[in-house]
């Protein structure tokens, strides 16, 4: 038996079985929702439930409060239906869902960017076409049934001209991938790989203003959107806040200079949080989702993407709705989460 699921206000439909999450149906049916980790731990799924009664898998707080749960809110990535469900939605359209593939993949290359991130060059299989949007991710499908996440650091255009995929993954001490890729992976190592998933990618409906907020590897997609901006020759203005800890994590400032020389509707405003006197940094310091309200004290009329540390994706939605009147609709995120963040569940 299964049962019936209606998204409001686009009226879509599906069906999910009694024992799987709505969100994993709905990516089998083609049906788009919003989400990013797909394990509890981010909150980006979280949807009002208007009917119907559904049961939670096990989740972080933060993604999901007691109060949330009260309120009729539910986390898609975990919630499995026990009846006929209504929820209510920001969604993606079917036809801009692309198929979700396994496929295996070639290490073409491995680039040092700085001491702590590396850009991991895929080969794709030459007889399948991987179609994504710009700001989507993939995921390893590792030995052990493990899977680590990266998003994809190029548009999909660029493909054409230099086929396949990079990433830009960080090194984190003790992590089970991470640590292969910095100390043992190597060029035309086979691997398996599954995606596109996510819906952080550039709505492009709409005409207004951009904020592109990125905190260290969170910048990967954010270069896809920015690629995917000029490629198809949208002008609306757009604002890159690249924030990290020290000047060298932000391991592409050169690529992002370039890009203003070509992109007169793009500016950057890079920020450091914990720079020392070495660093002879003399541009912006502190918290970077901080200083774009310093600098735009309404958002009431703008776009926001956000990406990277979960604690900064968070506090911007939390803020920019609070303090700067940014509509809830308009913060599209994609939340870094590690492997850690999401063993805190409730």
């Amino acid at each position: 038996m299964s049962f019936n699921v209606s998204v409001q206000p686009s009226g879509r439909t599906f069906t999910a079985n009694p024992d799987e999450a709505l969100l994993a149906a709905a990516i089998r049916q083609g049906i788009g929702l919003p989400y990013g980790c797909k394990d509890g731990a981010c909150g980006s799924c979280k949807c009002k439930k208007l009917e119907g009664t559904v049961s939670h898998g096990t989740h972080q707080l933060k993604a999901l409060s007691p109060e949330d749960e009260a309120n009729g809110f539910i986390l898609t990535c975990c919630a499995v239906a026990h009846s006929d469900v209504v929820i209510e939605s920001r969604q993606v359209t079917d036809e801009s869902a692309f198929p979700i593939k396994k496929m295996p993949v070639r290490i073409n290359s491995l680039n040092k960017l700085s001491h702590d991130v590396m850009a991991v060059r895929l080969q794709l299989p030459a007889s399948d076409t991987f179609k994504y949007h710009a700001g989507q991710y993939v995921e390893f499908l590792l030995r052990d049934g493990d899977r680590r996440a990266y998003s994809m650091a190029n548009a999909p255009h660029t493909q054409a001209d230099n086929p396949g995929v990079e990433l830009h993954i960080r090194y984190m001490s003790g992590g089970k991938f991470t640590e292969h890729v910095f100390a043992t992976m190597k060029e035309k190592e086979i691997l398996r790989i599954e995606g596109p998933y996510g819906s952080f990618f550039l709505r492009e409906d709409s005409d207004k203003p951009v904020v592109l907020l990125a905190s260290g590897t969170g910048f990967a997609p954010i270069k896809a959107l920015i690629e995917n901006m000029q490629h198809k020759n949208i002008t609306r203005p757009a604002v890159l806040y690249w924030g990290g800890r020290r000047p060298e994590d932000l391991y592409m400032n050169d690529w992002v200079q370039a890009k203003l020389a070509e992109m007169p509707n793009l500016s950057y405003v890079p920020v450091v949080s914990d720079a020392l006197p070495e660093d002879q940094w003399s541009g912006r310091t502190g918290f970077v989702h901080k200083a774009v309200l310093q600098d735009f004290p309404d958002l009431s009329a703008h776009q926001v993407y956000a990406c990277g540390a979960p604690i900064v994706v968070e506090s911007a939605r939390d803020e920019y709705s609070a303090v700067a009147g940014l509509p809830a609709e308009e913060f599209f995120s994609d939340p870094f989460t590690t492997e850690a963040d999401k063993a805190k569940t409730a």
